[in-house]
């Protein structure tokens, strides 16, 4: 099969492969035709994976796809396939892998060369049009790696060969005998704290980034363990991203990682995942410390993602592009004569908190950062005036493009993330907000089964485990709110097609779906990224909904799971420090069932003592705690709650303060 001899992506469902429609290469997406004409043609594949919020990827477009010379040696020499990583994980995933087995340090845009049966053989990441930066020219590269090829064909198939099957090793292993061993939570904790940056946080050295599957080792490991050097790890981290020039001071949002080791400038890209991690973050916090901080952080983050995120229906978009007017940073960066034409006789107060800094290798504009974040409450308040003068002033400038396809799965991520804080805080507005987010993407189903992505009607099949998975969290999330959905109705449905789709005969799950036509071969998805990984979020689905529903079947498929996956991750902890978290959790789980009468007073107890372990059920009937808690327990007559732990339960707890007790108890702090 031949296709069209021009460029064909102004049809697809992402806006990052739209961007690149006018591009005179003759792109296809990755598709089973693209690789069928491949194959017709004997012709080599050029594949180039980025995203739309990518700097990089935006500059290698300017200068080499949109070059009409590069363009004709790509369509006379290859058959060029865009790929869109964030609707297709799994061909990012597979040769990524295969770039980093070959040496070569991974990134976007990645860029790739395949034999016409789409086996890897050689790739970089991002190359210049000229030679520069030590690195060599695209059109030298294009022609090199063709001339290549052509004069050693069998060579370069035969390591092709070799490469394509080390890389199924490695991202679809044979499933191990889990054994019957607690995750080693603790161990990995004390491993990343002692990676930590003392002063600033994060890891050691730049870039920087949130690396959130570690921050929640940390703090897993500070409630397992009562170690408080793993939660001062965390809170360290995370104030240091949340005071540095990494967040939006002025408009709210965290960017995706800091370019220098200080937290200061990012690659200003905002991306939904990033920010609805870090908000369960600061919930945790909070709850910890009560440093307002954590509280200011998520109600700006949520007021930028209520302006700038939310989609006709209610859904969130991906992300925020790093680029404004072809400049990385314009529309955040400032200057001392800017900030005092704005904020006049109040620029002297508000630079006694915040700062401007640069870093090494940047040469935009500086970065607003607070050097000083202890503020009375009437100092506050003013600085939060002058920030609103300056967000309306920088609302006159060039914003940056948006990307605004909806995934499944970051939206499964933020939903949990604003049930959760609403809960917490008392905010009805964030839960709705989380309730129209889930409305949305339920409406997109299709023959009862999710999407990947959604772009207005469009609708990208199959979806990726990791969506059923973070929609089983959002839908165990909201449960705990006032609604009138079924929401745990909806997550039994969601696990049902998790094993159907993705599961096999090892209580183990693929990333991609069974008819999944199109790709070289299934992964697992263990592997984290700056997300936790498909399998540990599977674990974590699955624990969580056999304790919301009492569930035995659920509860031994769960603990099964995790036993599979932790016996895949025993060489490679810290890639997939996602998995041992969920699998702690998995084999020790904790949830909290109240039940009889009014359950307000109990509920609001719960809310203001979040723990990540723990699932709340609401039983609002004596008759409906035979199914919530395990055989054997003692159950009351009238209103109490029950805190559990695996098959085991406490005695009936009757009253309120009781309650706060037991559960500031479990995370070693004092009842309030």
């Amino acid at each position: 099969m031949i296709l069209p001899a021009e460029n064909l992506l102004s049809a697809e469902t992402s806006p990052y492969l739209r961007q690149h429609a006018d591009n005179p290469v003759h792109w296809r997406a990755w598709s089973s035709a693209a690789l069928a004409e491949a194959k017709a043609l004997d012709r080599p594949i050029l594949l180039s994976v980025g995203y739309a919020a990518c700097h990089w990827c935006h500059v290698m477009a300017h200068e080499s796809f949109e070059d009409a010379e590069t363009a004709a040696v790509m369509n006379r020499l290859y058959v060029n396939i865009k790929v869109d990583r964030e609707e297709r994980p799994d061909i990012d995933q597979i040769f990524m892998a295969a770039l980093t087995a070959t040496g070569e340090q991974g990134g976007w845009p990645l860029t790739m060369f395949l034999t016409p049966d789409a086996r890897p053989f050689w790739g970089g990441t991002y190359f210049p049009k000229q030679n520069q930066y030590g690195r060599p020219g695209f059109i030298a590269v294009l022609k090199a790696v063709h001339a290549a090829w052509t004069d050693n064909t069998a060579a370069i198939e035969q390591n092709a060969e070799t490469l394509s099957a080390h890389v199924a090793r490695s991202l679809a292993p044979v499933v191990e005998t889990g054994q019957d061993t607690p995750a080693p939570l603790a161990d990995l904790a004390a491993s990343i704290a002692d990676m930590t940056d003392p002063s600033r946080g994060g890891l050691r050295g730049a870039p920087k980034f949130p690396n959130a599957p570690f921050m929640a080792a940390l703090w897993h490991g500070w409630l397992d363990t009562g170690e408080s050097r793993y939660r001062d790890a965390f809170l360290t981290s995370l104030r240091g991203m949340l005071n540095g020039g990494i967040y939006d001071h002025v408009g709210g949002g965290l960017c995706r990682y800091s370019t220098d080791s200080d937290w200061l400038v990012p690659h200003f890209e905002k991306m939904l995942y990033d920010n609805a991690l870090m908000i369960r973050h600061c919930l945790w916090a909070h709850a910890e410390t009560g440093d307002d901080l954590f509280r200011d952080r998520i109600e700006t983050t949520v007021e930028w993602l209520a302006r700038e995120m939310r989609l006709d229906g209610g859904g969130f978009a991906s992300s925020l592009d790093a680029d404004s007017a072809g400049e990385e940073g314009l529309f955040y960066t400032w200057t001392r004569t800017r900030i005092e034409s704005v904020l006049g006789g109040d620029a002297d107060f508000f630079f006694r908190h915040y700062k401007l800094g640069t870093a090494q290798h940047w040469e935009g504009d500086p970065v607003l950062f607070l050097a000083d974040a202890r503020q009375t409450e009437n100092e506050a308040r003013r600085l939060a005036d002058l920030l609103a003068r300056l967000h309306n002033a920088r609302a006159e400038r060039i914003r940056p493009g948006r990307d605004d396809k909806l995934l499944v799965d970051w939206n499964g991520l933020m939903i949990r993330a604003l049930a959760e804080a609403g809960r917490y805080f008392d905010r009805p507005a964030w839960i709705s907000m989380a309730a129209e987010a889930y409305r949305c993407v339920t409406e997109s189903i299709e023959d009862a089964r999710l999407p990947h992505s959604v772009l207005a009607s469009d609708r990208l099949f199959p979806a990726m485990s990791s969506d059923y998975a973070a929609m089983i969290n959002a839908a165990i999330a909201l449960a705990g709110t006032p609604g009138e959905t079924d929401y745990i109705a909806d997550a039994r449905d969601w696990a049902a097609m998790l094993e159907s789709w993705y599961g096999d005969e090892a209580s183990a799950h693929y990333l991609t779906a069974r008819d999944s036509a199109d790709v070289p071969f299934r992964i697992r998805g263990d592997a984290d990224d700056a997300v936790p990984s498909a399998t540990s979020q599977i674990v974590e689905a699955l624990s969580r909904l056999a304790a919301a529903t009492g569930s035995v079947d659920l509860t031994l498929r769960a603990m099964a799971a995790a036993r599979a996956a932790l016996g895949r991750a025993t060489q490679q902890r810290f890639g997939q420090a996602g998995i041992v978290v969920a699998a702690a959790t998995a084999l020790a789980p904790r949830k909290l069932v109240i039940a009889g009468g009014s359950a307000s007073a109990f509920l609001s107890v719960a809310n203001r003592y979040p723990d990540p372990r723990r699932v709340d059920v609401i039983a609002p009937a004596s008759a409906d705690l035979g199914a919530a808690l395990p055989d054997g327990t003692a159950i009351d007559t009238g209103p109490a709650a029950y805190l559990c732990q695996g098959q085991t339960c406490l005695p009936p707890i009757r009253t309120a303060e009781d309650l706060a007790a037991q559960l500031a108890e479990t995370l070693r702090r004092p009842a309030a």
